[in-house]
């Protein structure tokens, strides 16, 4: 016998909160209540007019990956598929907090990528001539003018990996994940969104080769149309329906710090010594690394990632020698043989999918948001999604990402 999860409801003065019993029937079902089910809800009503939507979650709103993510925001993408769509995250997130009417901390502090090698060297130049010829700011930093920018880095060149230079972003930043899906929730809720949390689906009712609903433990809803949000879960999801995603689920793992005065003014990225660091709104220092290598659905992941994540962050800041570790913890990430999203129809009629973010999840929010609802409220596919359809792992056009951001992804 399954145990449901009892569903912890956000506790915020400004958060008027309906937990719904599901109704028999919606127009849209969107299975995933993360960062991006919601931004899917608030999108298909306030730009088609569909409020008729359920968000299912099988646990509790933002409880996945969106509380389990390092809150970075950045569009310094090499391909122009992908600069594209996250480039119009990143103006959605600008005019986001007076839009929601919610100050949910994004702070614009820019994104520093070091260079430590001369083939970083080499790919953070064309990067940053791509992103201006996209429209994207960005700088190429020579090793003073990285520490103009960031003070407490160790540029010096007697380090095992010195810092050549980097690439900055100005306009990129963060914010602070579990405020951004309040945020959402609260407006797609005044909206007449039903998000119904402990609700978790079990299975499809299809008709011939189309699905009209969606099992799950508190009985059958009838839908119009179903799309798939949830992180790390998609692949499982849709082979229920019938449909064989080619993404691979993988532990990600990230820590923070007890609270300290603010010493750290940007975020710092490394993808030779897989680490980057930030400084939360609190205090904590904040730091991530890439996936772990083997595939699973546990929220932990190998110890030796974490400690190679700590040696080279102290490598790079010996001011945070003597920080300690407060908390850490793991997520799951979908990743796509290109470490590109999906975002598209399936074969199955009726039935849409968003998944194989890898670690660029949270940084797209609002614009994966934007273009899953267009697709799914009209059945095609937006200019900025219509690259990363299912279909491209069958022609050959794939959107490889793979060390060209200068991260794992």
């Amino acid at each position: 016998m399954t145990v449901q999860p009892q569903p912890t409801l956000p506790e915020h003065p400004d958060f008027l909160w309906r937990n719904p019993e599901p109704r028999s029937s919606y127009d849209v079902v969107i299975v995933g209540a993360g960062g991006h089910g919601l931004a899917t809800a608030y999108y298909l009503a306030k730009e088609h007019g569909i409020t008729n939507v359920a968000v299912l979650e099988k646990g509790w709103l933002a409880g996945g990956n969106m509380a389990r993510n390092t809150t970075i925001i950045r569009s310094n993408y090499l391909w122009d598929e992908s600069a594209a769509i996250y480039e119009h995250a990143l103006k959605l997130w600008e005019g986001l907090p007076e839009e929601l009417d919610y100050d949910f901390l994004f702070s614009q502090r820019g994104v520093l990528n070091l260079a430590h090698t001369l083939q970083d060297v080499r790919e953070g130049m064309r990067r940053a001539n791509a992103n201006r010829l996209n429209g994207i700011d960005a700088d190429w930093l020579d090793p003073d003018q990285v520490a103009e920018v960031c003070p407490i880095l160790n540029v010096s060149p007697d380090t095992r990996y010195p810092v050549l230079g980097g690439t900055f972003q100005p306009r990129a930043g963060i914010a602070k994940h579990d405020h951004v899906a309040w945020a959402l929730a609260r407006r797609a809720d005044e909206m007449g969104v039903d998000l119904i949390q402990g609700c978790e689906v079990t299975g499809f009712v299809k008709d011939g080769e189309r699905v009209v609903g969606v099992e799950t433990n508190l009985g059958r809803i009838n839908a119009g149309r179903v799309g798939l949000a949830a992180a790390g879960h998609s692949s499982v999801l849709a082979e229920r329906a019938g449909v064989r995603l080619p993404v691979q689920s993988h532990p990600l793992q990230a820590l923070v710090s007890e609270l300290h005065e603010p010493v750290h003014p940007t975020v710092v990225m490394s993808n030779h010594v897989h680490v980057y660091v930030s400084q939360a709104h609190k205090g904590e220092l904040v730091m991530g690394a890439g996936v772990d290598s083997y595939n699973g659905y546990g929220q932990r992941g190998s110890f030796h990632v974490i400690e190679e994540q700590m040696a080279a962050a102290v490598e790079l800041f010996p001011i945070f020698a003597r920080a300690h570790v407060l908390r850490t913890w793991g997520g799951i990430v979908d990743v796509t043989p290109d470490a590109s999203p999906i975002i598209s129809a399936t074969p199955v009629e009726n039935l849409f999918v968003n998944c194989g973010w890898g670690t660029g999840g949270f940084k797209a929010t609002p614009a994966a948001g934007w273009t899953f609802a267009h697709t799914i409220a009209t059945g095609e596919a937006h200019p900025l999604n219509a690259p990363f359809a299912l279909d491209r792992f069958t022609t050959g056009a794939l959107i490889d990402e793979h060390g060209a951001a200068a991260v794992a992804h």
